[in-house]
């Protein structure tokens, strides 16, 4: 028996286990909780309300839903009213899938092993949020129950963010954070910026949704998510915390248990400070490596608790009033961790790390607007130009959104479309939660005399030029993958568009590569590692195409 017909009979009798019998057929237990909803009414085609929830988009694109009551209650009502934006992101994204997987039997196989996967999901969320997943779920499509039924669906799309970071190796979505507070801040007070840079396409950030849950249990809450999504990936409660999280180096995991998200989540419903939060984050088991920021109205601070499979590590930083986060983890119990070792070295996390500090450094006090600057930086160390969304930059110009919080004071500024450069949306948690909710709002509810400008970026011809690059870098990688012709002119603007972007000349060589013409590639290579190239492993790779090409055009 060979060693691949081997390997598939082990893994069928694996999918066809009980374990996964068990975990299908799991369901909250929803005795206790109340399924009489309000009725939704709709004003128009963005304003939308059942009691005292609603669902209202601003004039700067972003969704604003206000929900309440028990975990049921919350979920129906988030599901009622933010059906047709769950409905798109699950099509997003399941049409990234089909592009991913196109075979039907492959297909047929991936829903197995996502059956399996995450058979033991199920044990590690709390009761509470899968009562709120599957109140959320019975307003799922049908259209997508060939993947699965819709609360399973549901589930299973909480851990997509962590399977996604575990399977991605060394190119690891590069989100960047910082905190900031004492001397270093114009009012003395915490500040906490952040970019989450988690793309799965232009469509998914689309239709981004400023939650605001105002549970029966715990604290009030905001955080920034989409159609379909409870977790937390960057939120502030009502007591002045907050979370955000930065994907660590992970192994690929053998089985799901708790998504980062969940737990994020619970931290920021049940947590008052950054001791609460430890224990809470202690008590969980995880399935990836991710650093979650925690910042503390109460405690004055930011701290990182860096959570993996087997260990947990807190940073502090000591004799500072400033902490950095990029992607990989500080503390000392991962000193001598080979993975995150190697992110050091051959990621672009060091370097946005540094980055980061050479731009605060150059602020000796900073405010909310000051701070937005920084998470909309394009430039690379030393203010060197490095090229439109290099990885290296903080501002990779693919950010899900951009945020800024002011812990001590409830204040939160969320960027509107496109990436972070649109206008930063601020709200008044304070206003928001102590609220007399007489009647939902048919309006806005952020403090528009508090939001930060578009990025005058926007406006340039520079920026046309990149959606254009964009567009085109798609073109070429699209035809390098299913080895079809691009024109002439589209390879000469394809480097033109964009000059300082090593990625540009390496696509260019790559064509020419592929299609033989070993001379233009070697010079399209040599440029490109003139500019300054992403990881190490995008510089070896590099390296090697060189000296093929100068071999092969010496023949």
């Amino acid at each position: 028996m060979s060693k691949n017909v081997y390997f598939i009979s082990i893994l069928i009798v694996l999918l066809n286990s009980c374990g996964i019998k068990k975990s299908i057929n799991d369901r909250p237990d929803l005795s206790s909780y109340n399924s009489n909803i309000p009725e939704k009414i709709t004003v128009n085609d963005s304003t939308f309300y059942a009691g005292n929830n609603f669902l209202v988009k601003n004039k700067q694109g972003l969704w604003e839903l206000y929900v309440e009551g028990d975990p049921l209650e919350r979920g129906l009502i988030t599901g009622s009213l933010t059906k047709d934006l769950m409905y798109k992101q699950e099509n997003v994204f399941f049409e990234k899938i089909n592009e991913m997987v196109p075979s039907e039997g492959q297909q047929k196989f991936l829903r197995k092993f996502l059956s399996w996967y995450n058979r033991k999901m199920y044990k590690h969320i709390p009761e509470e949020f899968k009562a709120e997943i599957y109140g959320v779920s019975r307003y799922a499509s049908d259209d997508f129950n060939s993947i699965a039924l819709p609360y399973l669906r549901s589930l299973y799309l909480h851990g997509a963010h962590d399977i996604g970071h575990a399977l991605q190796d060394l190119a690891l979505v590069g989100c960047t954070s910082f905190a900031a507070w004492d001397e270093k801040t114009e009012d003395g007070k915490l500040l906490i910026g952040r970019n989450f840079d988690f793309y799965a396409g232009d469509d998914f950030a689309e239709e981004k949704i400023i939650a605001f849950v105002n549970p029966d249990q715990g604290n009030s809450f905001m955080s920034v998510t989409w159609g379909g999504f409870i977790g937390v990936v960057s939120g502030m409660n009502n007591k002045g915390l907050t979370v955000t999280i930065n994907a660590g180096k992970s192994k690929i995991p053998l089985v799901a248990k708790t998504p980062i998200s969940i737990l994020t989540r619970e931290i920021l419903q049940y947590a008052s400070n950054i001791d609460e939060a430890i224990a809470i984050a202690k008590n969980r088991e995880v399935f990836v490596s991710e650093s979650i920021m925690v910042g503390s109205a109460t405690d004055k601070k930011a701290i990182l608790i860096e959570v993996s499979p087997n260990d947990l590590g807190v940073y502090e930083v000591e004799n500072s009033n400033e902490l950095i986060c990029s992607n990989h983890f500080q503390s000392e119990v991962y000193k001598k961790d080979r993975r995150n070792n190697k992110t050091i070295d051959k990621s672009h996390s060091q370097y946005r790390f540094e980055r980061m500090q050479e731009l605060l450094n150059e602020e000796e006090k900073i405010n909310p607007t000051e701070a937005v600057e920084i998470l909309r930086n394009k430039r690379g160390l030393d203010d060197k130009n490095i090229g439109l969304g290099n990885e290296k930059a903080l501002n990779q110009l693919l950010a899900h959104h951009g945020i800024v919080f002011q812990p001590e004071d409830l204040k939160v500024w969320v960027s509107s479309n496109p990436y972070q450069l649109g206008e930063f949306v601020a709200y008044d948690l304070n206003e928001i939660f102590n609220a007399k909710k007489e009647k939902p709002s048919q309006v806005s509810i952020s403090n528009s005399a508090l939001n930060i400008a578009e990025d005058g970026f926007l406006n340039t011809e520079i920026f046309s030029n990149y959606e254009t690059y964009r567009i085109l870098e798609r073109k070429v990688e699209a035809a390098l993958e299913n080895e079809i012709d691009v024109s002439a002119q589209d390879l000469n603007q394809l480097t033109l568009l964009n000059p300082e972007y090593w990625k540009a000349h390496k696509l260019t060589a790559d064509y020419y590569y592929q299609n033989k013409e070993f001379s233009k590639a070697l010079g399209y290579y040599k440029k490109a590692m003139t500019k300054e190239v992403t990881t190490q492993p995008d510089v070896e790779y590099i390296e090697k195409r060189i000296k093929k090409s100068q071999r092969k055009s010496n023949r």
